[in-house]
């Protein structure tokens, strides 16, 4: 099993800054892709980020040139840096731990971001 604990996250205004953390914990050696799923509020849950272990990276358009994923292998973290935020952004971020084979997929608690205009 694996667990992940997010951290970050709150409220910002228009065009602000927030950084996320989600620390991996168990049995990573089997973890290959990391990243983080948002949902907002009558919509469906959508993937923001991933990067893998080699560090390949997949961004949402929605987010290209604003968010920023980083991972540190040695410490099982990865960190989500979110620039210029705008109210569309507003939504619970999920982060998320996949293993190399597939067979299974971990979910942190989950962490509010808000955005006011």
């Amino acid at each position: 099993q694996v667990q992940l604990v997010e951290t970050g996250g709150g409220l910002v205004q228009t065009g602000g800054s927030l950084r996320l953390s989600c620390a991996a914990s168990g049995r990573t050696v089997s973890i290959n892709a990391m990243g983080w799923y948002r949902q907002a509020p009558g919509k469906q849950r959508e993937l923001v980020v991933r990067i893998t272990s080699g560090g390949s990276t997949n961004y949402a358009d929605s987010v290209k040139g604003r968010f920023t994923i980083s991972r540190d292998n040695a410490k099982n973290t990865v960190y989500l840096q979110m620039n210029s935020l705008k109210p569309e952004d507003t939504a619970v971020y999920y982060c998320y731990a996949q293993r190399a084979d597939y067979s299974s997929t971990y979910w942190g608690q989950g962490t509010q971001v808000t955005v006011s205009s």
